[in-house]
């Protein structure tokens, strides 16, 4: 059986591998992108749609006992630990307790500003490439507040951080708020409105649609299971497809929660966990619509309309990565849901379960894979796999091509674990 032959092989056909795939291919390579699935069905299929240009600062780890122990006994709805999962989580969770300190995530935010700072621009070339302005918001989204002194709270803090790095934000009384959501509830204290993110109506489009830039332009998608990726004699690295054995000289690791696995069994243990995240899509009633997504800071969930319909995306599950679906949290925000706004009936039988790659300083995994000649990492974008995949495939090509970089990559290398 003979082997085709490629410079580099992606493993993973979600945003963040489609893009290394494009940046790889646009610099002269001969590329094939590989995943189990079509293009953009994980991860970046379901999640809430926006590119979060102003999203420096991470989700970091509750530092307040209160706030602890309602995440530990599961009677909040931001969060849902499995107990069941505990051994296998307590050292990632440390770790990410470890980050959490003012200190280091301020540390994170300077890291993360020169990827989230290009990650709009990034995206918006190959928007108009693929022609797929019309799937695009220019309209933010909202954080809105019931209480008062949360909002007090949450806009003191912006106030101090998020003037270092230049993100604009408005503070809304709720008839400003009112007069941008008209069908909101009226019962809210506020909200902060960031502008300059954008939002897309139909996130896995988006990825299919520089997919097809991709495969326009001579890029070689394929079916094939990531697991049979090996060492070859000559130095290169080879996996079975449906047909034959697909070589290269370079393979990246773009498998979002399933790259710590892959890595395991070449003997490069990552300190990787996956926070799980539910979505539906609901019908509204009567006329009543919405016009850009909309953050729950109360109750921890995102409602961002869709192609769809109106999607409810539920927060973190802490949880193994291939547990049953347990959707409580999703039951738990549905009845705020539609004390926020008019939501009518569930649109599917049953939720979605998404699964969101995350090391414990919340910054993605960028550049060569210690120990393995040929082998790199583009993986463990939390939140932001579908913000910054463009940019930081962007990085990784240029590493790999030996490209002069946008930024200094030493950050976000792997073996800083």
């Amino acid at each position: 059986m003979s082997a085709n032959s490629y410079d580099v092989i992606v493993l993973g056909a979600g945003m963040v591998g489609i893009s290394t795939a494009l940046h790889l291919q646009q610099r002269g390579k001969a590329v094939a992108l590989v995943d189990r699935r079509p293009p953009a069905e994980e991860t970046s299929y379901g999640n809430a749609g926006i590119i979060q240009s102003e999203a420096v600062m991470p989700y970091g780890f509750p530092r307040e006992l209160g706030a602890i122990l309602r995440a530990a006994f599961n009677r909040g709805t931001d969060s849902h630990l499995h107990y069941s999962a505990l051994p296998e989580l307590a050292p990632f969770l440390f770790r990410y307790w470890q980050n959490g300190t003012p200190e280091r995530i301020m540390r994170t935010a300077v890291a993360a500003e020169p990827l989230v700072g290009r990650c709009l621009a990034a995206h918006k070339a190959w928007i108009d490439d693929a022609d797929m302005g019309h799937l695009v918001r220019e309209t933010g989204y909202l954080q809105i507040f019931r209480n008062p002194a949360a909002l007090d709270r949450t806009a003191a803090i912006k106030e101090q951080t998020f003037q270092r790095f230049g993100i604009t934000y408005q503070r809304l009384n709720v008839a400003s708020l009112k007069s941008l959501e008209p069908h909101l509830t009226d019962d809210l204290a506020g909200g902060i409105h960031f502008d300059q993110p954008v939002s897309v109506s139909n996130p896995s489009a988006l990825g299919k649609a520089y997919a097809d830039l991709f495969g326009k332009a001579g890029g070689e998608f394929l079916i094939a299971d990531a697991r049979t990726l090996q060492k070859t004699q000559s130095g290169g690295w080879q996996i079975m497809s449906a047909d034959s054995p697909v070589t290269a000289a370079n393979a990246v690791v773009s498998l979002g929660p399933w790259s710590g696995e892959l890595l395991k069994t070449l003997g490069t243990r990552v300190p990787l966990a996956v926070k799980r995240g539910y979505h539906m899509h609901y019908g509204a009633k009567g006329n009543a619509g919405l016009s850009r997504p909309v953050i729950d800071t109360d109750f921890g969930y995102a409602m961002t309309p869709m192609e769809q319909g109106i999607r409810l995306t539920t927060g973190a599950e802490f949880a193994r990565l291939d547990a049953p679906k347990t959707p409580m949290q999703l039951d738990k925000i549905e009845p705020h849901a539609r004390d926020l706004f008019p939501l009518g009936d569930r649109l599917e039988p049953e939720p979605w379960l998404g699964r969101r790659p995350c090391l414990p300083d919340m910054l993605p995994a960028i550049g060569r894979v210690p120990g393995h000649q040929g082998l790199w990492a583009n993986f463990g974008h939390h939140h932001l796999g579908f913000t910054l995949g463009p940019i930081t495939g962007r990085l990784l090509a240029q590493m790999m091509t030996g490209e002069p970089t946008f930024t200094d990559p030493n950050p976000y290398r792997l073996d800083r674990f």
